[in-house]
């Protein structure tokens, strides 16, 4: 068959496309604990916020970075982890009080949906478990970098930001909501890095 330069270039692309697109699939993805923060803004009597972190978690979620399609994910975080950097603050806070840690040693997010808007952003749907209750939540996502990393382990790593605002109170946190000593509103931060298995 005959075919002009300008066809058979036309030709190579499709080629190449399909032959791509046939390569791109789903891959897992574990978040370094290493490069992994979860931090969290409280108000405290109305005079400031208070900001903690929670130091041990885990997580891993299943990505099609070509097609960006997220078809799995969760995050896994120890109650008793929290960190205030106040001895006595945190252990109130593991108490029945606020986390209850005794009781329920996870506090578990598990993604639902993934809604992209653009390339690198975002909005992520999930439910929260905490206190054994599950609620839907919504988190802002924003994907920071997405490459070989250029150091150490060396594998193709993406760095991930994201964002949400949650009630306490929607899963019967209550404590000094009422008297305006503890805020409701929590502002939750998630800054971590996931390195491709």
């Amino acid at each position: 068959m005959n075919t002009t330069p300008a066809i058979r270039g036309l030709l190579a692309a499709l080629i190449v496309g399909v032959s791509n697109a046939s390569f791109a699939e789903p891959a897992n993805f574990e978040i370094d604990k290493e490069h992994f923060s979860i931090a969290f803004l409280v108000e405290h009597v109305g005079y400031a916020n208070t900001i903690g972190q929670f130091l041990e978690a885990e997580g891993r979620f299943v990505y099609d970075e070509s097609a960006n399609q997220l078809s799995a994910g969760e995050v896994i975080i120890a109650a008793d982890s929290v960190f205030t950097n106040h001895r006595r603050r945190d252990k109130h806070l593991r108490s029945d009080d606020f986390l209850d840690a005794d009781r329920h040693e996870a506090i578990r997010f598990e993604a639902t949906q993934w809604r992209p808007a653009g390339k690198r952003k975002g909005t992520l749907a999930g439910d929260l478990t905490l206190l054994g209750q599950t609620r839907a939540v919504e988190l802002g996502v924003t994907i920071n970098k997405s490459a070989k990393y250029p150091f150490g382990h060396g594998r193709h790593t993406l760095g991930i930001s994201a964002r949400t605002t949650i009630k306490r109170s929607e899963w019967g946190m209550t404590y000094g909501v009422e008297d305006g000593l503890v805020g409701d509103e929590v502002e939750l931060i998630l800054e971590f890095e996931a390195i491709r298995q």
